[in-house]
C-alpha cells in the first residue's frame, strides 16, 4: 500500500485506510483468521516483556478481530492477573477490571464486544498494570495505530501515569500498512506483533550523537 499524501487530511486518510484494512479483514476465512491468530499470539507469548509481567490488560475480540480468547485464557492459566476493559460510554473512557472467569465474569457490552462485570470484578488502576494488548483496525512499522474511531484507548493511554508498561498490538499482517497519520493525541504502540514478524518501533528512532 502506498505512504498516504502528507498533504491529504489525516483524518479522511485514517477513515479511508479504516475502511480499506476492514473489509480486508472481514474477508479472511474462519480457518485462516484462527491460523493467523494463534501463530500471531504465539509470538506474542513469547516476549520477555510479556513473561516478566504479572498484571495484563488484554481485551476480549470480537467481529473478525484476531482472536484474543486462547492469549486471555493463557494468562488466567499461567497464574497472572488478567484485566479487561468495559466501555464507560458517560463518562467516555475505559474502566478496568479484573476478571477471574472468563466464563461467568464477562457480558455483551458497548457494541457487543464481551466486557467486565462490574458487580463482580473489581476495579484496577492502570499503575498496578505491567503489560497492555492493545487493539486496533490498522498499524504501521513505527507503532502507527488507527483505531475503531471513538477514541478511547488514546484516551486511556494519554493519560497513563508513568512509567507506560510496554503497549502491545497484536494483529494480521494484512493490518501493517507503510505508515498512518499520528495526530497529537494518538499514542503509538511500543510493538506491533503479527503471525509474520514483530515490529519495533525503537528500531526505527534514529541514534543520536552523545
Amino acid at each position: 500500500m502506498a505512504r498516504p499524501d502528507p498533504d491529504s487530511d489525516p483524518v479522511a486518510v485514517k477513515a479511508a485506510l479504516r475502511r480499506d484494512i476492514l473489509a480486508r479483514r472481514d474477508a479472511l476465512g474462519l480457518d485462516a483468521r484462527a491460523r493467523l491468530s494463534a501463530a500471531a499470539l504465539e509470538l506474542t507469548r513469547g516476549l520477555d516483556a510479556l513473561r516478566q509481567a504479572r498484571v495484563v490488560l488484554g481485551y476480549a475480540s470480537f467481529g473478525s478481530e484476531l482472536d484474543t480468547r486462547p492469549f486471555l485464557h493463557a494468562v488466567l492459566a499461567g497464574g497472572r492477573t488478567l484485566v479487561l476493559p468495559r466501555v464507560d460510554r458517560a463518562a467516555r473512557r475505559l474502566a478496568l477490571h479484573q476478571v477471574r472467569d472468563l466464563e461467568t465474569e464477562l457480558h455483551p457490552g458497548t457494541w457487543g464486544i464481551p466486557e467486565p462485570v462490574p458487580s463482580r470484578c473489581r476495579t484496577v488502576a492502570p499503575a498496578e498494570v505491567d503489560f497492555v494488548l492493545v487493539p486496533g483496525v490498522v498499524f504501521d512499522p513505527g507503532g502507527g495505530r488507527i483505531g475503531y474511531g471513538a477514541g478511547y484507548y488514546d484516551r486511556l493511554l494519554a493519560a497513563w501515569p508513568e512509567p507506560t508498561p510496554p503497549l502491545v498490538a497484536a494483529a494480521f499482517e494484512l493490518q501493517v500498512v507503510l505508515a498512518v497519520p499520528v495526530l497529537a493525541n494518538d499514542r503509538r504502540v511500543d510493538l506491533v506483533v503479527t503471525e509474520s514478524r514483530i515490529y519495533s518501533k525503537l528500531r526505527l528512532e534514529p541514534t543520536e550523537d552523545p
